[in-house]
């Protein structure tokens, strides 16, 4: 066996175990170790996505999200091409009979810009619940909640949660909540609102990459209380 049938045969194998890999870590692990092995490692990578999302249309997971953000950090031209090429829009197709267009939140989200994907969600979802530009307001109100469509939620959700490698998103907190016996208080320590039981301050002592804990983001002010954030996680599109 040649040396390149070699590194062929070790990255195939190692394709076929990122695959059946259900923990994120290992996940991030192998797909770094393939991502080293230069232009035919990528190349390999890039394959598994195209195969995935266009070939086969499998359900995007959080894997798809990890491949893609490894090869757009590439330095490698001919694979950004061939990246840009196959998801100029990024990994969601993104359905025309939504009430908005999220494509702007997507790209945001696509370069990891966290803290402004956190302001255009809170704008939507104004904007979802009927409060224009001239409203006195920029906030939600509990009784607002129920007027967010299930499958705009569901989408601004998916958004977060792929391009985070899983950490961010609202079914991500509320599961912890749900996990955690509906305690307020505990959520707020597990997800990094509060920090040694003081509420951090808006902007600067929130985190805005993914080394913040899970369900960090997007942000819901629960100084006004739990109300609006119990609304949510209580919200259908979670059913």
């Amino acid at each position: 066996m040649t040396k390149q049938a070699k590194i062929n045969f070790i990255t195939t194998d190692k394709i076929v175990k990122l695959e059946n890999s259900r923990s994120i870590k290992e996940q991030i692990q192998i797909t770094q170790e393939i991502a080293k092995e230069g232009e035919d490692g990528q190349q390999a990578l890039l394959k598994l996505l195209v195969h995935r999302r266009i070939e086969k249309q499998i359900e995007i997971s959080y894997l798809d999200g990890l491949v893609f953000e490894t090869l757009r950090s590439t330095n490698i031209s001919s694979i950004k091409e061939q990246l840009h090429k196959f998801f100029d829009q990024g990994l969601i197709k993104l359905d025309a009979n939504l009430k908005y267009d999220y494509q702007p939140l997507q790209q945001i989200l696509i370069y990891q810009e966290f803290q402004e994907a956190d302001k255009l969600t809170q704008i939507m979802l104004c904007k979802l619940a009927g409060l224009n530009e001239n409203s006195k307001r920029n906030w939600l109100y509990f009784t607002d909640i129920s007027l967010l469509p299930s499958k705009d939620l569901h989408v601004i959700d998916m958004l977060w949660r792929i391009y985070s490698r899983g950490k961010f998103g609202f079914s991500i907190q509320r599961q912890i909540w749900l996990t955690n016996n509906c305690n307020w208080e505990t959520l707020w320590h597990k997800i990094g609102w509060k920090n040694q039981g003081t509420p951090r301050r808006y902007p600067n002592e929130f985190i805005w990459d993914t080394s913040a804990p899970k369900g960090h983001l997007p942000l819901f002010n629960q100084l006004r209380g739990v109300q609006v954030l119990s609304a949510l996680f209580h919200h259908i599109a979670w059913d």
